[in-house]
């Protein structure tokens, strides 16, 4: 494992001590040895210990053991508005580090997430169709809340990690932070950005479903302050137990960084990843003659493999982003940090869903199987299949979106008398802008066996939404249309500070004021009869937050944290197929979010090992709700709870011996509701347990016939898929391993399981469908490191 901060200056014996330890350190079994300077400049941090010191020195050539690879106590955010480490931060976070996604060979967000209990992915669709990344967190949409580097990324696509650090999830609202959103929490990843050790990698990877993978990393010092880094990948598999899935995605992510360890620092960053895949929206969701609860069709016998798509249905990406990050160390009190970004996004895609109504219900489980059809698209089942077939939602579509964001920030570190303060301060301006054209079939997509589908269907003649305005989705209180655009534009203003009236004892206390303005215009299609609509909303919203924050010493900290968050209906501009949707209360009320939380953290054994503890509860207003047929987010005036514990523990237990481990416990119920009978019922999505274990162990280390074993589970208990609690998902279940040698030091060689029982599992789920997970698979690489 390369050193990922820049070290220098160093010692002979220094020199020596790193090379060995760095020989072992894939397993986790070494010290995450870091040079404070460029930990700063890099991720633009500013680690603040329990003790309150208020600043810490810069000092260039002092090493210091800040902890171990799966001990993330001490990991810090790369965030600027999030000065604290993990340890001293009042909220639950959970981090995955790069050497369990290395160990996993986590090669997407999406995989990195499984390591995170209370992530679950969600798909979505309607007249605007929905794929790529969807996560709640907690229960809670999430899908806005997606940061690179602490910057927004707005795009509707399946992020690769090729170009991951970490990814963190910060859970509870983070509204100081992040603004408008974040009800259930963030999802943050670092990007691998350059220092001053020169390092060439590249992995090689190949196994089951067609899969072929290759990616490179290499590093490389221009000059004692400059360097250089570009990361890149290419991505070519179908998906194991499902068929006509696959996916072929490239992407390459150059930086460059100016000023490392001086006071001013420059990071400049592009990344382009593109990708040409079939969106996968499942099977449906039935409920079988006289069953409590309707399942997945594929529990009552249907083949895991079946693919209710046609040959017609096309997910292509294009997205890029370019990012500058910037850095002054005004003296040892003050820091100021800005950060810009810009981002275009390019789609076009075609998908659809499978409805089994009634007539293909009964068909199926009452002797007639082979008479049971289902509908690819539209709100309304095949019934006899005496029709031609269906027309509607989800359509296809074209999308063009740009987004350009800017957070001026500073902490200071300074005291008052006795008292001692971090206060964050800045501004942050973001816009957005989307543009969408709709397409429609003359052919109708045909029924297709709920048995046997077929996706061959032939040319279903796809033209554009104006020469066939019959052919559009009607949404209520728009009509159909056949372009739409629209912008959104945040101002926000954030403010906290941190106040320590002893060593141990301090207070954290902020709040973050935003002007959230959107705009939305839907146009074109029969204008005679749906003429040009204009909506325009602008919210206010002031989001406050408060910790008490104990740390008896700087390997253990307790607090207790409220905050909120406000979600204005309009910020779904790039990944909502309505972000304004008129006729509705979801209009003038935004979805609102009060947090009470408490917890604990730890650093044990020399800092080998991280435990952490919190208890929450979540409660909102006016949750945001999909339409199952339009899936459109609209408000309603349901009121939903969701509380319980989280566990977590990570690092060494003996030399060579890695464990990462966590658990949760949930009680989700909706208190409030204008359906009476969906009070007291669980929240859609919520597991009401979750748990995850993995350990690895690197026998034989410093010998030739080393060898590094490594496995896991991952388990999710049943989760609900609506909120009259009528139809859910079964429980996950899944078996993963890994074996992996090294030939010398730069040469390894290694072989992961995953779904090692082959069970039917659910990944992805929607409110009336579920699509199975992956089936096992084996996936073999080697890799160099230089």
């Amino acid at each position: 494992m390369s050193v990922h901060r820049s070290l220098h200056s160093l010692s002979i014996a220094g020199t020596l001590f790193l090379a060995a330890q760095a020989n072992a350190a894939d397993t986790g079994k070494v010290d995450d040895v870091r040079q404070k300077k460029d930990q700063h400049n890099q991720k633009s941090t500013s680690t603040q210990h329990a003790q309150g010191d208020g600043i810490e020195s810069q000092e260039a050539e002092r090493l210091t053991v800040t902890g171990r690879a799966f001990n993330t106590m001490h990991q810090s955010l790369g965030l600027s508005r999030m000065p604290q480490d993990v340890m001293h931060t009042p909220q639950t976070i959970n981090v995955v580090p790069q050497e369990l996604m290395r160990q996993q060979n986590v090669k997407s967000l999406d995989e990195a997430l499984r390591d995170v209990p209370g992530v679950t992915s969600s798909i979505g669709e309607g007249a605007g169709g929905m794929n790529g990344d969807q996560f709640l967190i907690r229960g809670f949409q999430a899908q806005n809340d997606i940061y690179e580097d602490g910057l927004r990324d707005f795009g509707v696509y399946s992020r690769d990690s090729f170009n991951m650090e970490t990814v963190s999830v910060i859970k509870g609202p983070s509204s100081e932070v992040f603004g408008n959103g974040t009800t259930g929490g963030a999802i943050n990843m670092v990007t691998k950005a350059p220092t001053l050790t020169n390092r060439y990698a590249a992995e090689f990877s190949g196994g089951s479903g067609s899969y072929y993978r290759g990616t490179f990393d290499v590093n490389q010092k221009l000059n004692d302050s400059t360097a250089f880094r570009i990361t890149g990948m290419g991505d070519e598999h179908n998906v194991v137990g499902r068929n006509y899935i696959f996916s072929h995605r490239w992407g390459v992510a150059p930086s460059i960084t100016f000023g490392l360890g001086k006071r001013a620092t420059l990071v400049l960053q592009y990344m382009h990843q593109q990708e040409n895949s079939v969106p996968d929206f499942g099977v449906p969701v039935v409920t079988k003659p006289g069953a409590a609860y309707g399942q997945p069709i594929t529990e009552y016998g249907i083949r895991r493999t079946n693919f209710y798509g046609t040959d017609s249905d096309q997910n292509a990406t294009s997205d890029n982003m370019e990012t500058a990050r910037f850095t002054y160390k005004l003296n040892d009190h003050i820091t100021f940090y800005d950060d810009l970004r810009g981002g275009q996004y390019y789609r076009t895609f075609a998908a659809s869903k499978a409805t089994c109504d009634t007539t293909c219900v009964n068909n199926y489980f009452n002797g007639d199987p082979a008479a049971a059809l289902v509908a690819r698209s539209g709100p309304n089942g095949a019934g006899n299949g005496l029709g031609a077939g269906t027309y509607q939602a989800p359509l296809p579509y074209e999308q063009q979106s740009w987004s350009v964001q800017n957070v001026a920030s500073m902490v200071a570190n300074f005291k008052t008398g006795f008292l001692r303060h971090q206060v964050v301060a800045g501004i942050d301006i973001e816009r957005v802008n989307d543009e969408r054209k709709q397409s429609t079939y003359l052919n109708a997509k045909p029924y297709a066996s709920l048995v046997n589908p077929n996706p061959y269907v032939g040319n279903l003649n796809l033209v554009s939404g104006d020469s066939n305005p019959a052919g559009l989705v009607n949404l209520g209180g728009i009509g159909a249309k056949s372009g739409s655009n629209g912008y959104g534009f945040d101002t926000g203003l954030f403010l906290f500070d941190q106040i320590w009236f002893t060593k141990w004892l301090s207070v954290k206390g902020g709040f973050r004021w935003d002007l959230w303005q959107t705009t939305y215009n839907v146009t074109g299609g029969d204008v005679s009869k749906y003429p040009d609509k204009h909506f325009h909303d602008v919210s206010g919203v002031f989001n406050p937050n408060v910790s008490l924050v104990i740390t008896p010493d700087e390997h253990q900290t307790y607090y207790f944290t409220w905050a909120s968050s406000t979600t204005p209906m309009g910020m779904y501009v790039t990944n909502g197929s309505v972000p304004i949707r008129p006729g509705t209360n979801s209009f003038a009320s935004p979805e609102t979010a009060q947090l009470y939380e408490i917890g604990a953290k730890y650093s044990i054994l020399h800092d080998r090992m991280g435990l952490t503890a919190s208890l929450f509860r979540l409660d909102k207003g006016n949750a945001l709700n999909a339409d199952p047929v339009t899936g459109t987010l609209e408000g309603s005036s349901d009121k939903q709870r969701n509380q319980g514990l989280e566990l977590s523990v990570g690092g060494v237990i003996l030399p060579g011996w890695n464990v990462s481990a966590t658990y949760a416990l949930y009680d989700s119920s909706t208190t409030a509701s204008s359906t009476a009978k969906n009070i007291g019922k669980n929240v859609q999505y919520v597991p009401h347990n979750q748990a995850t274990l993995w350990t690895a162990y690197n026998a034989f280390a410093s010998k030739p016939y080393n060898i590094m074993l490594g496995g896991g589970v991952t388990w999710r208990q049943h989760v609900w898929l609506d909120a009259g609690n009528t139809l859910r998902a079964p429980a996950n279940l899944d078996f993963s391993a890994v074996i992996s040698h090294r030939f010398n030091e730069h040469w390894k060689i290694s072989m992961n399981g995953y779904n090692l029982a082959n069970r039917l599992n659910y990944q992805s789920l929607f409110s009336n469908r579920a699509t199975p997970s992956t089936g096992r698979m084996f996936i073999g690489e080697l890799s160099f490191v230089y």
